[in-house]
């Protein structure tokens, strides 16, 4: 028997219908999917199933010294037990086994991890090792009829890379959480990759706060010939000669103004008209699609996890590339016929395949491990895939089409006019030829047109305009720009990035999209800056991934790597020693400043979100035990507090972040006295003809709002109401329950609630539909419901039970501190 082993369970499926041609059997064992066929069974790991530690003795924060983790063993145990137990069962019985993880430095790893679980039971079964770039029948096919061997220099890369990154966050995390008395779920988190990436979004932030701007007037005014009227600006030659067209000085430009605005002809004095080639783009790397994507409003996580999705069903090729350059055995036209008949794709396709010539696009970086990516050719019909997953795999598609069209041609007309010393500019472009852009829509293709005229012609000059002005700071870096110059600067991997962003977030870091670091974030950089300033210094993360890489080809071995990386860790820690009261007192303070809100009413301490024992959020004050003054907050959400701030109560105001579900929540005191009892709307349906109880409308100092009973807390009868927008009580009454229909006004629509217990039996009945109660809790949606019963947790009782950190190990997507804040809404 052959045994198969994969990254995970749908590559499994995948390869064993192809190599099988959809004839396999599949099985359990251990609760792991397990697919047979004609003598083989293939089997797919959950990413890493063997994890790297310290030994159990070091696993109390309290009682080891943050420093000795440096020099500790590291030791290697299953993450995934069943998995481990059901590998080992089926090694017994294998003849030979086959290693088909991904090719990549960290699917070598895992494909490693296989081979000595293998090992371990048969120390003479032959092992080989697979590698494809994309899932398709031609792909696998020719890959199981060429095997190779394990690649163990890039497994001990990757492996080198688990134990430096376990020493460096162990080590550096629980020191800065010890010294800032920072335990529990929200300890502060210090990583070997993450701390550069961090102090690149703060030294943006103080680049933002130290902006002092600038004013500057700029000038325009309205040309025309016959009909037709066109915007000019005026500008002027700077002392290097070069146009400019920003006014320093605010009397010049008043002159300039008062010049303008007299007159009502401008002289033609220069028209320049040129062509311009517009080249199509490259193939798209990692990097590359991460930005298109972003440009679509896809996170650089969920790009990823939708590219890594498409990949696995056998869609698109491998995701994780640096190569721009296709490879030599790709045949565009076969390619594109593939697409050829396509409702939606086909019509492109057809056009690109009249070309006389089709010649692929070319990027500056060539590699040997990866194609960049492109799709395979099989097409997935709509209902196989999400909308999500079908706009991903068209951009790719697209991409590709992109890559062997035509250039575009742009023609760019400019012409300047003249009133006394002052000259007016006026640019058009108008699109000649679309060339790749009629098969690629996601390049601005605007034109401006200035009509075309001659020199020494006048124009009518009307609508002078003088607009002030004042420089604007530099902009945050939106994800996919960050990851761009994490590139540049050699931070992290083409694998990891993303994640990290997405770690960052987790961690309470950064907060809104572009990522804005929070005053933790701006405390721990400080921290390392003025203590260990090599923790965030990009310099040593790029020297250690070339170390990596000499692992990997054989250049320097784990030892070496890691023997280095703990000496640098001393280093810092002699540095660090002596300031952890410091440390920690910075760090203090900062957690506090992100959690402030503005003055308590009643003693003038701080108000604090603050986090109950239960894990739901409030508003309490600092002054606690002396004060006691507490504020309600919405349980739905975790708390943003923005800078606006209420002017009533010069308290800032909160958004509740909830996924799609986010909302802003205000100044948390005005929802508190906004609360009260509102209309009553009728009888009690559980107490009304005993004791009297009517049903009124009523808002909570939470902000939320009910039809409640009257008689609260001895009876506690409620519906729900949406939380926006002005309630209608109307005179049309619910013949079954006899309650006036309410109409929510909210948005240019008003929404016809109707009875306030009809809608609630409807929205039970559609949740009850819906199937799993874990889309009761805000942040699960469909798809990750579908993702946690993968990993055997079908509802909220399964949840609860659940290791948070063996969740976030089987679920992508998903980091074990969402999985307990999960656990506690549940």
């Amino acid at each position: 028997m052959e045994l198969i082993i994969t990254e995970k369970d749908n590559a499994a499926r995948r390869i064993a219908d192809i190599l099988s041609g959809g004839t396999y059997d599949s099985s359990r064992e251990n609760g792991v999917n397990v697919y047979e066929w004609g003598g083989k069974r293939c089997v797919g790991l959950s990413g890493h199933v063997v994890g790297v530690d310290f030994p159990s003795e070091y696993s109390d924060w309290r009682d080891v010294e943050p420093v000795e983790l440096i020099d500790a063993s590291v030791e290697k145990t299953p993450t995934k037990e069943n998995i481990v137990a059901t590998l080992r069962l089926l090694s017994r019985r294998a003849e030979r086994v086959t290693i088909a993880t991904d090719y990549d430095r960290e699917g070598e790893l895992i494909g490693k991890e296989a081979y000595d679980i293998v090992r371990n039971v048969d120390e003479d079964v032959p092992i080989r090792r697979v590698r494809f770039s994309s899932i398709t029948e031609n792909e696998v096919q020719n890959a199981f009829d060429e095997p190779d061997d394990l690649d163990f220099d890039l497994a001990a890369a990757g492996e080198a890379r688990q134990i430096i990154d376990l020493i460096w966050g162990a080590a550096l995390t629980r020191f800065l959480s010890l010294s800032a008395g920072q335990l529990g779920n929200d300890f502060i988190s210090v990583g070997r990759v993450q701390s550069p990436t961090l102090k690149l979004i703060v030294d943006r932030e103080r680049e933002i706060e130290a902006f002092d701007p600038e004013d500057y007037w700029e000038l325009f005014a309205d040309l025309t010939k016959d009909d037709t009227t066109f915007e000019a600006q005026y500008f002027y030659r700077d002392e290097d000669d070069n146009e400019a067209e920003r006014v320093w000085e605010e009397a010049i430009a008043e002159d300039v103004y008062d010049t303008l605005a007299e007159r009502d002809v401008a002289t033609v004095v220069d028209v320049n008209r040129r062509t311009r080639t517009d080249t199509p783009p490259t193939p798209f790397n990692t990097t590359q699609f991460i930005r298109a994507a972003s440009a679509i409003g896809y996170s650089a996580k969920r790009a990823m996890s939708i590219a890594e999705d498409l990949y696995t069903a056998g869609y698109v090729t491998y995701p994780r590339t640096d190569n721009t350059v296709y490879p030599d055995d790709l045949d565009p036209e076969e390619l594109l016929d593939d697409f050829v008949g396509h409702t939606t794709l086909g019509d492109s396709a057809e056009s690109l395949l009249e070309a006389d010539d089709i010649v692929p696009t070319e990027g500056d970086e060539e590699t040997t491990d990866h194609p960049p990516i492109h799709p395979t050719g099989e097409i997935p019909g709509r209902g196989d895939v999400s909308d999500d997953e079908w706009e991903i795999f068209e951009l790719v598609v697209r991409r590709f089409f992109a890559t062997v069209a035509e250039a575009a041609v742009w023609e760019h007309l400019k012409v300047v006019a003249q009133v006394d010393e002052y000259r007016l500019k006026a640019n058009g472009k108008r699109l000649v030829e679309a060339g790749y852009h009629d098969v690629y829509p996601y390049f601005n293709t605007s034109e401006n047109y200035v009509p075309d005229v001659d020199e020494g012609e006048a124009l009518a000059l009307s609508d002078v305009e003088l607009e002030a002005k004042q420089t604007q700071p530099p902009r945050r870096f939106g994800q996919s720009r960050l990851i761009e110059t994490m590139e540049d600067l050699g931070i992290g991997t083409k694998s990891t990035r993303h994640d990290i962003i997405e770690k960052l977030y987790d961690r309470g870091y950064v907060e809104s999209d572009p990522p804005r670091p929070t005053r933790l974030a701006m405390a721990v950089v400080e921290a390392a800056e003025d203590y260990a300033d090599r923790v965030v210094s990009e310099e040593m993360t790029a020297q250690l991934e070339a170390d990596m890489d000499a692992i990997a080809n054989g250049d320097a071995t784990l030892d070496d790597v890691t023997d280095e990386s703990r000496e640098m860790l001393d280093e810092i820690f002699a540095n660090l020693g002596d300031s952890r009261d410091e440390i920690g007192d910075q760090l203090r303070k900062s957690l506090k400043d992100d959690k402030r809100l503005g003055p308590c009413p009643e003693c003038g301490e701080d108000l604090l979100v603050r986090r109950s024992r239960h894990g739901s959020y409030f508003i309490g004050c600092d002054g606690y035990p002396d004060c006691e003054y507490t504020l309600p907050l919405p349980s739905t959400g975790k708390p943003l507090i923005m800078e606006s701030e209420c002017e009533e109560h010069g308290l800032n105001e909160i958004k509740m972040l909830a996924g799609r579900q986010t909302f802003v929540h205000g100044c948390p005191l005005c929802k508190a006295e906004d609360a009260g009892e509102g209309p009553v709307i009728g009888d009690c349906p559980e107490c009304g003809e005993e004791h009297g109880g009517e049903l009124a409308i009523k808002t909570l100092q939470s902000g939320s709002r009910l039809v409640g009973c009257t008689r609260y807390p001895d009876c506690e009868y409620s519906l729900p109401l949406p939380r926006r927008g002005e309630i209608e009580v109307t005179d049309e009454y619910c013949d079954e329950h006899d309650l006036p229909e309410l109409v929510v006004h909210s948005g240019d629509e008003p929404w016809e609630l109707g009875c306030p217990i009809c809608n609630y039996q409807e929205f039970q009945a559609r949740e009850s539909e819906s199937g799993s109660d874990l889309e009761a809790l805000d942040g699960i949606g469909s798809k990750t419901v579908e993702k946690l019963a993968d990993a055997g947790i079908e509802d909220l009782d399964d949840l609860t039970e659940a290791d948070p950190d063996a969740v976030a190990a089987d679920v992508e997507g998903v980091s074990a501190d969402r999985v307990r804040s999960w656990q506690a809404k549940a």
